[in-house]
This record gives structure tokens, sequence and C-alpha cells, in this order.
């Protein structure tokens, strides 16, 4: 779960406190967990922490920039999980994976379906707090923000 969070923040470009605050790390761990596998989420994450590490230990954060790039993210195998969890905290959605997906990792995806881990999700989604606005339907914007001016413009 920690490295979890490590790679979250990174990806997000939240804090830890942020996204633990969202109360919805460990259910989002657990959905990634159920949806790929345990093997390839620690495939993801073991590869994250040793870039993490040589980065830290040869201070030099480009190392983990560019990895994260190179071996993650542009990589055939993790690349479309890493997408996913970073939709995951953004959108509160767990998008299905390519259907090729599972037979690449060497397993079955059991329940490789669209879906939105829990009703709490959507209103913790960090598209609101990225552009500033309440989730609509969710969240009400506090008594008497009515009479102040919108904090986004359409302009």
């Amino acid at each position: 779960m920690e490295h979890f969070l490590d790679f979250s923040v990174v990806v997000t470009g939240f804090s830890r406190f942020d996204l633990l605050g969202t109360g919805q790390a460990e259910l989002y761990y657990q959905t990634v967990e159920t949806k790929i596998g345990k093997p390839i989420l620690k495939e993801l994450l073991d590869t994250f922490h040793d870039l993490d590490l040589k980065a830290q230990k040869n201070y030099k954060p480009s190392i983990l920039t560019e990895g994260l790039h190179s071996d993650i993210l542009a990589y055939w195998k993790l690349g479309p999980i890493a997408r996913n969890i970073i939709k995951l905290w953004y959108t509160a959605t767990w998008y299905e994976l390519p259907d090729q997906s599972g037979k690449d990792f060497g397993v079955t995806l059991v329940d490789n379906k669209t879906c939105i881990p829990s009703p709490q999700a959507y209103p913790e989604g960090l598209v609101w707090r990225a552009v500033g606005v309440n989730p609509p339907g969710a969240k009400a914007p506090g008594y008497g923000t009515w009479s102040e001016e919108p904090s986004v413009s359409l302009s």
C-alpha cells in the first residue's frame, strides 16, 4: 500500500495528505489489485520503487521522471495500468483494459469491466480539486457562496 501511495503522489501531482484525505486510498489499491492481480501490480510498484530509490541515491530527480516515462508509462505492459490508476484517482472510475491485456500479463482478467469503486468515490475524484469546483450534485459549495463570483470563468 505504501508504494501504491508513493506512485500515486508522483503520477497525480497531489500530496500524500491530499490522497489519504479522499478516504479512497485503500479502496483504490484493492480495486487495482482485484482488477489486474497481485503479480502485475507488484511489478508496477517495484519498478516505480526501484526508480525512486535510484533517483534519491544519485540525487537526480530526472532519473525518476525519465524512468517513469520509459519504464512504466511507455511500456506496453505497465503503461495501461499506470494510466488507469491516474484516471482512477482523477475520475473515480476504473476503465476496462484492452482485451489483450490479460493475455499479455499472463493472467485472466476476471472482472475487466469499467466501474466506479464506490458511491463515495465520485465526489472525492481529484478532477474537482484540480479545476477548483465542487462535484455537481454531490457536495454543496457552502452557505452564502451563491453571492460570490465563481472561482472558474468560462472565458
